[in-house]
């Protein structure tokens, strides 16, 4: 299976960021893929890029709801899932979540909020979402996660263990370098492919990306600014990857379990309970 991770230039304005998104969504139908994935906001935009036009929520809702309808719209005419990052709206005085609606071409498939925040997105600017979104498409299983969800190991483990994710989808706005190199070992240590999206303005710290289920790189962006897309095969028959799927994977959920390792303690054994010689 194909998809392409998206880096796309991210506003305060919904309308440009629809045409951006759109243009990226032809792109990525050009290539071939089946699925392409967008930043954290990236229709709406984001808190973190501009604390005082989202204080209090005194916007304009609706040139959001008209730029994703019209992405879910392109995305049925492509044939095309889209994975889209925005402000979702609730209903006064609850404020919005933090987003990535999941869209195919047929519409609206789910939406994932973001669970785990930060301060001041949890008391001043969103409610927190409270469950995992898992999806499939062509054969493979994908899993959510927003920012800062990066630093929590346990919910790609819970991806890979609960619902045998083959992809995590990332979305971000972020310049912190370090969420890579973070990524790129949940990749390698939970045996997951995983997608980076981010914000073209973002991409010097950090451009998008696609990892294997080694930690190794199947595509990345320019970390230059401009808009782009990685586009990359998922493909389980890759004899490179036969190690961290075949082996690797099935064996640390076995290894984590514990029990195939009772018969081989050596509790009774002295040199084995005293730890305090040589």
């Amino acid at each position: 299976m194909r998809i392409a991770a998206a880096q796309s230039a991210v506003t305060i304005d919904p309308a440009e960021n629809g045409t951006e998104i759109r243009a990226l969504m032809r792109m990525a139908a050009a290539a071939d893929a089946q699925l392409v994935h967008f930043p954290e906001g990236a229709v709406s935009g984001y808190v973190g890029q501009d604390k005082p036009h989202f204080r209090g929520w005194q916007i304009d809702w609706q040139p959001v709801g008209q730029q994703l309808t019209s992405i879910a719209e392109l995305a049925a005419e492509l044939g095309l899932w889209v994975v889209v990052g925005g402000n979702h709206r609730l209903t006064p005085p609850n404020r919005p979540h933090n987003s990535l609606y999941v869209i195919s071409d047929r519409g609206v498939v789910d939406r994932y909020d973001k669970r785990l925040l930060s301060y001041s997105e949890v008391t001043d600017f969103y409610a927190p979402g409270s469950r995992p979104v898992v999806f499939e498409v062509g054969g493979f299983r994908f899993g959510l996660a927003l920012c800062i969800e990066v630093n929590f190991p346990e919910l790609f483990v819970e991806y890979r263990d609960r619902y045998d994710v083959d992809c995590v989808l990332f979305s971000t706005f972020s310049e912190d370098p370090v969420f890579e190199v973070i990524a790129q070992g949940h990749a390698a240590a939970c045996n997951l492919w995983l997608s980076i999206s981010v914000p073209a303005q973002c991409s010097p710290a950090m451009p998008a990306a696609v990892l294997a289920p080694n930690g190794s790189w199947l595509q990345r962006c320019p970390a230059d600014g401009t808009s782009a897309l990685a586009v990359a095969d998922l493909d389980r028959d890759d004899p490179a990857l036969e190690i961290a799927l075949d082996r690797a994977r099935p064996w640390r959920r076995t290894s984590r379990d514990g029990s195939i390792y009772t018969a081989h303690h050596a509790d009774g054994d002295p040199r084995s309970t005293n730890r305090s010689t040589f």
